[in-house]
């Protein structure tokens, strides 16, 4: 089984500083000493079968996938059974809106993510049924009622 390689990345802007050495320590982050963390952490060497790459993670972890060309590239993303969400980083926007569009993730950002309370916010296949915030969100509190009057009432 291949093991992905762990790689030190300074972030820009940025006061953490990932630097990982013999794997992530799973139990220890930031002076605690309890609990299942693992610090900032990036992937590199990875492939799509890897179960890192199979796998919903939610924490400050990335996993690096090289691919030849977009259209592998919006294939590798799709090969999921999740679709929570996603982003591009591009100099192009027209490629990058593209991109977004053939990418089955509930939410998307182009060169940034963040969240717009006013768009509803969820995922596709399994990352979650129903949305959150804006108008669709709103739907899953409301009970709706038909009332239908006789003809000429």
């Amino acid at each position: 089984m291949h093991t992905p390689k762990l790689v030190a990345v300074e972030l820009p802007n940025s006061r953490y500083v990932v630097r990982v050495k013999n794997g992530p320590r799973l139990g220890t982050i930031f002076g605690t000493d309890k609990g299942w963390y693992v610090r900032p952490t990036v992937f590199a060497g990875v492939d799509n079968n890897m179960r890192i790459a199979r796998e919903e993670i939610f924490g400050p972890v990335l996993a690096v996938i090289p691919y030849d060309d977009e259209r592998q590239a919006v294939n590798i993303a799709n090969d999921s059974e999740y679709g929570l969400a996603g982003s591009v980083w591009t100099a192009d926007l027209g490629k990058g809106m593209d991109i977004a569009r053939r990418v089955r993730a509930g939410t998307f950002g182009v060169n940034q993510y963040t969240m717009d309370f006013i768009a509803p916010f969820g995922g596709y296949k399994a990352s979650g049924i129903g949305r959150e915030f804006g108008r669709e969100g709103l739907e899953e509190y409301l009970e709706l009622k038909s009332i239908v009057a006789p003809p000429g009432s």
